[in-house]
């Protein structure tokens, strides 16, 4: 017995050797049943061997809904603690019209100090920090001291296991800090706030209020947000298991929990809450979280929270490899991007894109608070087929939660029926206005009312409005001139950069239209998907500026085309929103046997909508030259409306479109845009989503240098980041996220749209036209020189798993979540695969497309 075990020992200890010493491009499987999910996940982690030198550089940790950078300098473990639902101030605000002043997220700062007086620890060449993907564990190495962290999934707690070996230990203190601190005089109650520990920040009607606490073994630091109506409150606190430990207040911003020193391990846990509730509420759903995880140890913390990384981690996944290390690189970073969402968009709200749960400067970023729609979605385009529907869910809740906000600016501001997202929100819509000044606003913004018409009362009131607001983006940079605040203008009437942006609605009911085709959940269709889906398509029927003509046509006027194209007649986005979404309104009435009277109607407006601008409607455009879509029909207030566009939502042009005349027009504008063909030159800037569209047309030359340039981002970043000086003028940072929207604004947006391209590429489940019955595609738009395999989810609920290796597809096999039929392009043209039902032959299929029935659970296997 021995001897085998010392042979079983030995095998594996060579094995093991073997492992560690292969390139890991080389141990890659590439087929999708062999994959060793460790090790393919573990390949995106990341690893420094020397300390970062900015916070913004620190490595992400977070359970969905509270996060941190964790960076460190020679003497501490530096930590900012951030919550998806933690808001400064609402929609009602009147205290922010200064750009990039308002706020969120922020609770406070831990610094975990370690050295006192004696030798630096986080440096040298004893120092490491390595963030492990796919346990969720990020350990941190340095002289004589150690530690693990983690994110508790199923708690808001953040737990750090220190050990110290070093020979003369010393106390380490546990600072707990404000975030905001300044001295304000308030009458009669100095004194009373400073013997509270209180430290209270006033801005015109709105106040920040922050509280140091002792409790017991407890630090305690919480946080109050009034102004008007609004009420919002936030608690962190601090606590140690395995130690002694002393709490005191250290000054008028800092509570310090000093823990005796010794050596061995010890666990500080950081729990947290936040929300619209009592800030008594806040503190002991922090008490509570925090007793809960002493209680059950950092052992056993640290197994349950593997558990869920490795379930998460078994969903879907993708496995590149080239010769030159390029499609390894998109991998990785692709891996790195499904672990940035896990971490931050688990709550009631969606990460704001820049920033997200990494907010390490206070309250400081640039754009502040508000979620940009064309921003947010690099997010989230990318998650449907990763098979993780419920990352998608902040960003529904948030919207459901606030639907009635969103109907009553479609009216008010509008004139119009159904739901307004704006490109521009607070995360509860936006307020309702009194309404002589909603009924002057839709007069003015419809341009009935000339703009020079303005009464005192509308400037008045939009004076003190937050100028990223949609409703006041007609404004620009403010400044104080003899005590009084000048809002200089943009100078196109009531058009700014996102004020007459319609078509972010259409594009968030695209991807509620998504989720149900994703999941095959006709209750998810009937509550939360169709009054979008509806209140999107009814908004532009009853829009006052959409008019029937006298070609027959309805036209649309005085909207923009994104951010560059103002006062537009015949917008490409809004168009096109019209003729992708309303087929996809029709169905879902039809699939819930709901408004068949709307029917008609919907369809008389789908059938009466102009075409896509393109440049056939151009004076002296050349006969001989391709025809493109453009922005809109010029002129334009502002912008250049003959500028190449192209649409990736709707399901308008893919892999599958059966219009001929709809994919030349599309390749066209792709060839307008890029006149010199894509090369590994090609700028592709953070929040480009034109690698997308090149996948959805089979580009599959130009996604071979598309995705890692974007991915790079290290191509003219002075003409894409917002502040590139400012930024310190760095393309990518070492934890791959970037500051493209400027200090203070962290994101991996460009993570998010390469992903989108990625999944594009590899695997596309789309109809012929919008609303139709989709079909699977496998690698539609893949590079010959890299291989590939993957796992990723198919609408209907069908989970893919396909390989290809040197151009050749291999085996696909094919999961029945739901049951249903099931059709795939034939990866193979022209020959007749076997398909195998759980494991069983069950006959040939020949022709071009298949269609097989399925049941709930089955697996499908096609064998060439």
């Amino acid at each position: 017995m021995k001897k085998v075990l010392t042979i079983i020992f030995l095998l594996a200890a060579v094995c093991n050797l073997y492992s560690q010493n292969l390139k890991p491009s080389a141990a890659k499987s590439h087929y999708a049943e062999q994959v060793d999910m460790r090790e393919l996940v573990s390949e995106a982690d990341l690893v420094y061997t020397k300390p970062v030198d900015r916070s913004e550089a620190g490595m992400p940790l977070g359970n969905g809904v509270m996060g941190t950078l964790v960076w460190t300098t020679p003497s501490a473990i530096k930590m900012q603690i951030n919550r998806n639902d933690v808001f400064a101030v609402n929609r009602s605000t009147d205290s922010f019209m200064e750009r990039h002043s308002d706020y969120a997220s922020g609770c406070g700062y831990v610094d975990i100090n370690v050295v006192d007086y004696g030798d630096d620890v986080f440096s040298g060449d004893s120092f490491n920090q390595h963030l492990h993907l796919y346990d969720g564990i990020m350990d941190v190495k340095g002289n004589g001291l150690k530690g693990r962290m983690i994110a508790i999934n199923d708690r808001d707690v953040i737990a750090v296991e220190i050990e110290d070996n070093r020979q003369k230990p010393t106390a380490i203190n546990i600072d707990l800090r404000m975030l905001r601190f300044i001295m304000q005089y308030f009458r009669g109650e100095n004194f009373e706030l400073s013997s509270n520990h209180i430290v209270r920040v006033k801005r015109r009607g709105h106040t920040a209020q922050s509280q140091l606490h002792i409790n017991g073994d407890k630090v305690i630091l919480t946080q109050e947000f009034r102004e008007k109506d609004f009420y919002n409150s936030s608690a962190v606190a601090v606590s140690v298991r395995g130690r002694d430990s002393k709490a005191r207040f250290l000054n008028e911003s800092t509570v310090r929990l000093s823990v005796a020193p010794g050596n061995g391990k010890f666990t500080i846990y950081i729990s947290s809450d936040g929300g619209d509730k009592r800030l008594s509420e806040s503190i002991e759903n922090a008490r509570r979280a925090l007793d809960n995880a002493k209680m059950a140890g950092f052992d056993k913390c640290i197994i349950n929270n593997s558990k869920w990384w490795h379930k998460f981690w078994s969903k879907s996944y993708v496995n590149l490899h080239s010769e030159d290390g390029v499609a390894d690189y998109v991998e990785k970073n692709y891996t790195y991007f499904q672990y940035i969402m896990a971490c931050s968009s688990r709550g009631l709200y969606q990460p704001r894109y820049g920033g997200m749960l990494w907010y390490t400067n206070g309250d400081m970023r640039e754009w502040g608070s508000q979620y940009w729609w064309n921003n947010q979605s690099c997010y989230y385009n990318a998650l449907p087929p990763t098979n993780r529907l419920e990352l998608m869910d902040p960003l529904f809740s948030m919207f459901n939660n606030h639907l009635d906000s969103y109907a009553t600016a479609a009216r008010q501001q509008w004139g119009s029926a159904g739901l307004w997202f704006p490109e521009t929100t607070f995360f509860d819509g936006l307020e309702e206005m009194p309404e002589d000044i909603a009924s002057e606003m839709r007069e003015l913004y419809l341009t009935r009312k000339p703009w020079e018409e303005r009464s005192p009362e509308f400037k008045r009131y939009a004076e003190t409005k937050p100028k990223h607001n949609p409703r006041w983006n007609w404004a620009t940079v403010g400044r104080w001139e003899n005590g009084h605040w000048i809002i200089p203008e943009k100078g196109v009437g009531p058009f700014g950069h996102v004020t007459h942006i319609f078509s972010a609605t259409p594009e968030i009911a695209y991807l509620y239209w998504l989720r149900y085709e994703y999941s095959g959940d006709e209750n998810w269709l009937r509550e939360f998907a169709y009054p979008v889906i509806r209140g999107a398509v009814e908004f532009y029927r009853n829009f006052p500026n959409l008019r029937k003509e006298s070609d027959g046509k309805y036209h649309i006027y005085h909207t923009n085309v994104g951010e560059g194209i103002w006062d537009a007649h015949n917008s490409f986005l809004d168009i096109g929103a019209i003729r992708g979404l309303t087929p996809i309104l029709i169905r879902a009435s039809e699939i819930l046997g709901t408004d068949a009277e709307m029917r008609p109607l919907w369809d008389e407006f789908l059938k009466n909508i102009s075409p896509l601008p393109s440049t056939e409607i151009i004076d002296n455009y050349p006969e001989d030259k391709p025809d493109y879509w453009i922005g809109s029909v010029p002129p334009a207030g502002h912008g250049n409306p003959e500028s190449p566009q192209l649409l990736i939502y709707y399901d308008y042009c893919t892999a599958g479109t059966r219009d001929t005349e709809i994919l030349e027009r599309a390749n066209a504008s792709f060839d307008a845009i890029y006149r010199k063909g894509v090369n590994k030159n090609t700028p592709v800037h953070v929040l480009d989503k034109r690698p997308v569209a090149a996948a959805l047309l089979g580009r599959s030359e130009a996604i071979k240098y598309l995705i890692p340039n974007q991915i790079r981002s290290d191509i003219s970043p002075e003409k894409d980041f917002c502040d590139w000086k400012g930024s310190g003028e760095t393309p990518v940072l070492p934890n791959r996220m970037t500051l493209r929207e400027g200090p203070g604004a962290i994101g991996c947006q460009r993570l998010g749209n390469a992903a989108t391209a990625l999944n594009n590429a590899l695997l596309q489940s789309v109809p012929p036209e919008p609303g139709g019955e989709p079909v699977i595609y496998l690698f539609p738009a893949w590079p010959g020189e890299w291989d590939a395999d993957f796992s990723l989810l198919a609408r209907g609920g069908f989970i893919v798993s396909a390989s290809i290796k040197n151009g050749k597809i291999g085996d696909v096999v094919i999961k029945s979540q739901n049951g249903g039929d099931c059709r795939i392009k034939n990866p193979w043209p022209g020959s007749r695969p076997t398909l195998y039902r759980n494991g069983s032959r069950a006959g040939k299929l020949k022709g071009d497309l298949f269609s097989f029935r399925t049941s709930q659970r089955e697996i499908i296997k096609l064998e060439k």
